[in-house]
């Protein structure tokens, strides 16, 4: 009787422990089909964020092409009505009366006005309040500037000033009576002298100290009519002009002060002979490159070091005026037509006609200033822009002496009852 109840013990354990080991791999079962819904729930939810950050990140991209293309958009809309806008009147922003107006000159300096006379000369703001002021004594001042360098030099005396955005930096005095003088973005001067049969070209350094001189004849190489200089001060670029014959000859040579030019004749490393041309005016549009201003067009020369001819623009007109800066070159005809009695060429500095535009403004004075085409004549003023929109004409009370720009849409009027300070509206 006890063996039986034992063996139905042993059979009753080993029941449970069956059901036990079932209900065990029924849990496992359970919770791997649970983990697994948890696996996919969780993919599911990865996906789902994938797919709503995916959208969210196609929103954004598209909502920032849109606001850049809406601020493309409005930039050129204003671009394009600042530049199409013409003003129909001005007004006065500031007065400043000089009491010797007749005698003052003015200047545009890197953003400030170099204000100069016979008695001296002083920096000042765009709102006329002096920066710093020297005196000297001359008969006949006459003033280059050159970004933050300048010089002004009495011309028919003797007196060389030179100046920079802190004030004077040297002074010379010249053994001939001065023709011109030009001043480098570095502040080395040039300076045609003369000396009666013969002229003198000479060079000086920011202190005054004389770097360089060179005696030049009427015959060999001609009269010099105008100097430029390089910005680093290397080269000195002079026209000539000579008479060969019956006709008119102008020779532009290039001077290299730095090594490549110590083993050439009288420094001279290149140089270009026009005949039949005058060649009245040459400048430093940068560094590298350089224009010669001739009556029948101009042409443009490379090189820091041994510059070359590039580009040669020739006109079968008569030109009237000619004005230039590092960006543009322009040249004015006469016109035939009597309603439009000038035509106005602007170039690019490569030489690339930019626009052509009829006018009937009879100025005095036309310019480039701050990337405007200024004219005017005694009493009126017109202001276009660089394509050759016209943005304001109009006539002033008073004289006008000069008129240059100063800032945006800000404007220096030089009158001869003192100077205002003017913004068009």
């Amino acid at each position: 009787m006890k063996v039986r109840n034992k063996v139905k013990a042993k059979m009753a354990n080993t029941f449970k422990k069956i059901i036990k080991k079932h209900k065990k791999k029924k849990l496992q079962a359970e919770r791997n089909r649970k983990a697994k819904a948890r696996e996919r729930t969780e993919e599911e939810y990865a996906d789902d964020y994938e797919r709503r950050l995916s959208r969210h990140k196609r929103s954004v991209v598209k909502k920032t092409v849109i606001t850049v293309v809406a601020i493309a958009a409005a930039v050129t809309a204003v671009g394009f009505y600042i530049e199409k806008r013409s003003y129909h009147t001005y007004k006065v922003v500031q007065t400043s009366e000089q009491e010797d107006i007749v005698s003052t000159n003015y200047v545009e300096m890197d953003g400030n006005i170099l204000r100069y006379s016979p008695d001296g000369v002083s920096l000042v703001s765009d709102k006329m309040s002096t920066l710093w002021s020297e005196t000297y004594q001359m008969q006949n001042p006459v003033a280059d500037v050159n970004g933050t360098r300048a010089v002004i030099a009495d011309k028919d005396g003797t007196t060389l000033e030179i100046y920079d955005k802190s004030g004077k930096t040297g002074s010379v005095t010249t053994s001939y009576s001065i023709v011109k003088a030009k001043v480098s973005k570095s502040g080395l001067v040039a300076a045609i002298l003369d000396g009666g049969d013969d002229t003198w070209i000479d060079f000086y350094g920011t202190d005054g100290s004389l770097i360089a001189e060179n005696q030049t004849k009427i015959d060999d190489p001609g009269y010099p009519l105008d100097i430029a200089v390089s910005e680093d001060g290397v080269i000195m670029m002079v026209t000539y002009q000579f008479v060969d014959g019956s006709d008119t000859t102008s020779y532009v040579a290039f001077y290299n002060f730095g090594d490549v030019g110590q083993n050439e004749d009288d420094r001279i490393v290149s140089g270009y002979k026009y005949e039949g041309v005058v060649v009245p005016q040459i400048q430093y549009l940068d560094n590298n490159r350089s224009v010669a201003l001739k009556d029948n067009g101009f042409t443009i020369y490379h090189g820091s070091q041994i510059p070359k001819e590039v580009k040669t623009v020739k006109v079968d007109k008569e030109i009237v005026s000619t004005f230039y800066d590092n960006d543009m070159i322009g040249l004015v005809f006469k016109n035939d037509s009597k309603d439009k009695q000038y035509t106005m060429e602007v170039y690019t500095t490569d030489g690339k006609l930019k626009f052509k535009e009829n006018f009937n403004i009879p100025y005095t004075t036309i310019k480039l200033s701050g990337g405007n085409i200024l004219m005017y004549n005694s009493s009126q003023m017109c202001v276009m822009n660089s394509r050759g929109v016209q943005k304001y004409l109009g006539s002033v009370d008073g004289t006008i002496k000069d008129f240059f720009k100063i800032g945006m849409n800000r404007y220096l009027l030089v009158l001869d009852s003192g100077v205002e300070i003017i913004k068009l509206s």
